[in-house]
């Protein structure tokens, strides 16, 4: 959807409502505006479209980068280009034309034209001045008066009303109510005056538009920077608790307070330490005698000497070493 439309305005009549009153409207003719040219924002700064009033006469003698500057759209060179804003979603190309249909009764707009030329005139008639008195001598009668300052500051202030250039300057009607639209004939009917003579161009915009082009943007997402360390601080080292964290590990959900089992205090208890042969002395073993140990023949002398002193003696003669070996076989 576009913004608006140019026109030219044809002549005032008055139309009757259903309750037969009279109010006065003014003919317009809107349209067809082709779109010679779409800007955008990329390219050319801003978005809007370039459209021109399509008339039963078009330019005469056009120069040749002019007829250039028509090719896309197709038709040939016009007299009235003007930009008008646009809804962004829609899409819209050179050469699309717009008609008066883009208006509907009881809408509000604004019409833009340049106000008739008067030419110089003076206070009463520019400004509505009242002047000085006709009679008995006055000699005062539409001069301005006095205008300048005393001593300070010695000089006609800028924006004085003084008798100058009057009309021939871009008027805005505002919120003029639309009575009705003639697409057949590409007539528009507005309630009340618009500026300018007939014949003249207008502009015809909708109140309260808003171009969707800023919603339908979306910013793009700004990249996030990682911040160098400034000179003189050193760079934020991670927690020893982060660096025990596996990357793919995944984190447990810590437990409540209440869940928590109170810490049992730890015993270290003292094994024994395996010691290998080589190292232990014999000084700190202090261990059993094992059964080898005890047949050992110097530990058993004394136990022998004992049963020997326990053997009854016998009196008479020592025997003979043939005796003596006899008793020792048989025992």
């Amino acid at each position: 959807m576009v913004e608006g439309l140019i026109g030219k305005k044809i002549g005032m009549t008055q139309s009757f409502d259903e309750g037969g009153n009279a109010s006065p409207v003014t003919i317009i003719k809107a349209g067809p505006c082709t779109v010679i040219q779409k800007k955008i924002n990329e390219k050319d700064g801003y978005t809007v479209l370039q459209l021109g009033f399509i008339e039963e006469k078009g330019l005469r003698k056009p120069s040749k980068p002019l007829v250039g500057h028509y090719v896309k759209s197709g038709i040939p060179p016009v007299k009235i280009l003007r930009e008008f804003q646009f809804a962004i979603n829609e899409e819209v190309k050179e050469g699309d034309q717009f008609f008066v249909d883009i208006f509907q009764a009881g809408d509000k707009v604004h019409v833009v034209g340049m106000s008739k030329g008067k030419g110089f005139a003076g206070v009463i008639k520019r400004w509505g001045f009242h002047g000085g008195k006709a009679t008995h001598g006055s000699m005062f009668h539409r001069r301005p008066g006095s205008v300048g300052a005393s001593a300070y500051p010695s000089r006609v202030v800028k924006g004085k009303k003084l008798p100058g250039h009057m009309g021939n300057e871009r008027v805005t009607i505002k919120n003029l109510t639309v009575v009705q639209a003639d697409k057949e004939n590409n007539l528009l009917v507005v309630k009340g005056a618009v500026p300018g003579a007939n014949g003249g161009y207008l502009l015809i915009k909708k109140a309260n538009f808003s171009p969707e082009s800023y919603k339908s943007e979306k910013p793009k997402p700004e990249e996030v920077k990682p911040e160098k360390p400034k000179t003189g601080e050193k760079p934020e080292q991670p927690k020893p608790e982060e660096k025990a964290k596996k990357p793919g590990a995944e984190a447990k959900p810590d437990k409540p307070k209440s869940e928590v089992e109170p810490e049992k205090p730890k015993t270290e208890e003292a094994k024994p330490e395996e010691s290998k042969p080589e190292d232990v002395k014999p000084e700190e073993i202090k261990a059993e005698p094992s059964k080898s140990e005890k047949l050992k023949p110097e530990e058993s002398k004394p136990e022998k000497d004992k049963a020997e002193q326990s053997k009854p003696v016998k009196s008479g003669p020592e025997p003979s070493e043939s005796e003596s070996s006899k008793e020792e076989k048989k025992e």
